[in-house]
């Protein structure tokens, strides 16, 4: 597997399944699966992305990630971190503003035309040189890449809508995001509060704290999907958002009073 940490510009290569560790996605980031597929799971719901497929992902989310090798045997994409710091000089450089709040969908599939074919097509030769991508070169291609965008005039307030997330219905929002594996302080900045103000109100709200509400809801997910999904421990732990086996072994074992690998044997042994 090959990375390059904290660059603007990302190549990934891999020769295993893997699943995407980090949900919070804080900035934009502009992404072309070029070997393997993936299929990501957000608020629009699961999405599969074979070979080819480019993807716009806003900023300010929660996004679950599986690449999966395929026929190829190999997962590889390049990912381009549109910053908020880059497209603030890009707009004051330029005069591009947004013309007003971004209302559209979190999650943008790009027609790849033959412009935007020839752009990733020059990065491909740094796969095999990477340090040959220097953070310069990097910040050139990005402003390159972002004027590609702009010939479509619906991104310009995707790209240039630089405000913060509204305040959401907490309630509703927990409810569908408690399985994401985030800090505390990120769910708050998503649901627009600080995060003094999402305890008090998710106090309010659930009668709980975050941390003991969040570890309930994510067991009982994992309970119904052994137990009535007949799913592997080993995938489930992931699908919840728990940190790894070992965690959610012991803390399921503690709710329920059973280890999660014997209630499947338990399960599958009344399977008719």
């Amino acid at each position: 597997m090959q990375k390059q940490p904290q660059q603007q510009i990302v190549l990934y290569s891999c020769t295993t399944d893997e699943f995407g560790h980090d949900p919070f996605v804080s900035e934009h980031w502009l992404v072309l699966i070029v070997s393997g597929s993936s299929e990501l799971f957000s608020q629009q719901g699961i999405v599969s992305n074979p070979a080819g497929t480019l993807g716009l992902i806003r900023k300010n989310q929660l996004v679950k990630a599986i690449k999966k090798v395929g026929n190829t045997h190999t997962f590889s994409s390049i990912s381009i971190c549109l910053d908020q710091k880059t497209l603030q000089k890009f707009s004051a450089d330029y005069g591009v503003v947004a013309d007003g709040t971004y209302v559209g969908e979190s999650n943008v599939i790009m027609d790849v035309d033959q412009a935007i074919n020839n752009y990733f097509t020059s990065l491909m030769p740094y796969f095999a040189q990477p340090e040959k991508l220097t953070p310069t070169l990097a910040q050139i291609k990005t402003m390159e890449v972002i004027e590609l965008l702009l010939r479509k005039a619906s991104l310009k307030n995707f790209l240039f809508d630089f405000s913060e997330p509204r305040k959401l219905d907490l309630e509703a929002y927990m409810n569908r995001h408690f399985s994401y594996n985030v800090p505390l302080a990120q769910f708050a900045k998503l649901t627009g509060r600080s995060l003094s103000a999402f305890k008090r109100d998710f106090a309010v709200i659930f009668r709980s704290t975050p941390e003991r509400w969040l570890q309930k809801k994510k067991l009982e997910m994992a309970y119904f999907l052994i137990a009535h999904k007949k799913k592997k421990p080993s995938d489930v732990y992931l699908e919840t958002g728990f940190e790894n086996l070992s965690h959610f072994s012991v803390a399921f074992k503690k709710e329920y009073g059973i280890n999660p690998s014997v209630l499947l044997k338990h399960t599958n042994a009344v399977t008719p």
